[in-house]
């Protein structure tokens, strides 16, 4: 949905140079959202006040191409509330070079793009899913021993094309998140900066598509590996993931290990549903922690409604720690 375009001057060019100025525009876009947010478990004592809420990202977004015949884009996604985080993003794509992004604010950056690419008809199965401190005292551990790919969100992100696939580069300086205007510093960081490479080949065996990656941040070591098949309607996927806390780092959280599946059915043109499970193993836990979620989207003309229930169970790897988020969501596009 395009509300409406601005001219302007973008300054672009290459990453490295950060010097070339680039004639654009920018197109404004946004989304018509409404949902309807449903807690329970021990999550219940933490939810409170109404579950309605909107879609309030409003994203800028424009792309020129320079003399040398290389195409710069810019991204902005701000939180129209100014609560949320916002997002940006300076894109050099470089033709058979390969493509060079550096992102602020972001969680696509080298191997957290592919942290769970199992097939959903809305939302992956983790979604929502959470503990407080309140809760458990495993939580601490479990925040610590994220299942995403340990990669900061502010940093640079290169992708190589090739014939059966794709080679992507991350690197995250000093591994942090935080969003900085031009000619500042992010200040505190962490010790050492986040790495990683991946590769995704979606062009050995017609329907599917294999990822495999690896990543380090001077704390913890990550390394996953995914299969999705596609067959006429229906897609399924199986991913497995570990992270391994370095030896200097390895009482300040647990090691995890977690296995993941799921499979997804377009019943027609309009409908689509999938199922999907994710067990954790965490170091240190009696219990295995336990997930699973169902989707399924519509849509009918210029309108999409989603849905989507995930449950956990043992949360944290703690036995009495159940929880579960329910979501209805209708949105329109004009």
């Amino acid at each position: 949905m395009n509300i409406k375009k601005i001219g302007l001057t973008a300054l672009a060019g290459s990453l490295v140079a950060m010097s070339a100025a680039v004639a654009g525009e920018l197109a404004v876009s946004g989304s018509a959202k409404l949902s309807y947010t449903g807690k329970g478990g021990n999550e219940d004592a933490a939810t409170t006040g109404s579950g309605f809420g909107m879609q309030e990202n409003i994203g800028f977004n424009g792309s020129g191409e320079m003399d040398n015949g290389m195409t710069v884009s810019l991204s902005h996604t701000l939180h129209s509330d100014a609560a949320g985080a916002s997002t940006s993003s300076i894109t050099l794509d470089m033709g058979s070079a390969g493509v060079l992004t550096f992102a602020e604010g972001t969680s696509g950056i080298g191997i957290s793009a592919i942290d769970d690419v199992m097939p959903t008809a809305e939302e992956e199965v983790s979604n929502g899913l959470g503990i407080t401190a309140a809760n458990s005292s495993t939580s601490a551990a479990q925040a610590g021993n994220t299942y995403e790919a340990n990669m900061g969100k502010t940093g640079f992100n290169y992708a190589y094309s090739m014939d059966m696939g794709s080679i992507v580069l991350g690197y995250s300086p000093k591994n942090t998140s935080a969003r900085v205007d031009d000619g500042g510093t992010s200040g505190a960081g962490g010790t050492a900066s986040g790495q990683s490479v991946h590769v995704v080949l979606d062009s050995l065996v017609d329907g599917l598509t294999v990822y495999a990656g690896t990543a380090e941040n001077g704390v913890d070591d990550h390394d996953t590996a995914a299969l999705k098949y596609a067959a006429g309607p229906i897609t399924v996927g199986y991913q497995w993931s570990e992270i391994d806390r370095q030896a200097a780092n390895s009482g300040s959280a647990a090691d995890s290990e977690r296995t993941q599946a799921s499979i997804a059915f377009a019943v027609n043109d309009n409908l689509s549903v999938s199922y999907g499970m994710i067990e954790t193993d965490i170091t240190g836990q009696a219990k295995d922690e336990e997930l699973t979620g169902f989707s399924v989207g519509y849509s009918m003309g210029g309108m999409t409604v989603n849905a989507h229930r995930n449950e956990g169970e043992n949360m944290g790897g703690a036995a009495a720690n159940e929880t579960e988020h329910t979501e209805i969501s209708i949105s329109f596009a004009f």
